[in-house]
């Protein structure tokens, strides 16, 4: 009885592993809003899609976050992605800024609610975990690790971008950790 049982869920798991997932990772702000589309199978990644989406300073913040909303909702009608994947806000000395990634924040969740999608949020520690293996990793670590990860040539450029892809990668690692936990409680 055991055995079928262990082989049933090795099964299971199994063709879990075989299913691929969409992601959009997302790394919010006012004047550069980063975007990073990856697909998820088993344990490796494949890019579909990266950028940045821009607002001017000297457009009304109106105008800036509905061009942000606007472009979202193109890109995720697009790619149909399963999952966003946000990262945290982080608190700087700048109170104003951190005040306008809030608003982006809250256009982004918008944009998944709107799209009927679910939204993660995650902190830029637990990004860096997830992708590089270490919480304090450098940018530049956790960008060489995106370019290996997604088999790039290149650093993805913007930075905001590949801030994006990481958040992505640490979306579809964290998710699948988050199912298996989820299996084992329920058996």
């Amino acid at each position: 009885m055991q055995t079928s049982t262990s082989l049933m869920i090795f099964w299971r798991l199994r063709l879990d592993a075989l299913l691929a997932m969409i992601v959009l990772g997302i790394d919010p702000g006012i004047a550069n809003t980063g975007y990073g589309f990856i697909k998820a199978e088993s344990s490796t990644f494949s890019l579909l899609d990266f950028g940045c989406i821009q607002t001017s300073p000297k457009d009304e913040s109106t105008q800036r976050l509905k061009a942000i909303y606007d472009e979202l909702i193109q890109l995720a009608s697009e790619y149909q992605p399963e999952f966003f994947a946000l990262e945290d806000l982080f608190f700087s000395k700048n109170v104003s800024s951190a005040f306008a990634v809030g608003e982006a924040r809250g256009v982004i969740k918008l944009v998944a609610a709107n799209t009927d999608r679910q939204l993660y949020n995650y902190p830029p520690v637990q990004v860096k975990e997830a992708v590089v293996g270490y919480g304090k990793a450098s940018k530049r670590q956790v960008q060489e690790m995106v370019k290996l990860l997604l088999r790039l040539k290149e650093i993805p450029r913007p930075d905001h971008a590949a801030d994006a892809l990481a958040v992505a990668i640490c979306h579809a690692r964290s998710y699948k950790i988050l199912q298996l936990r989820e299996r084992h409680l329920k058996s």
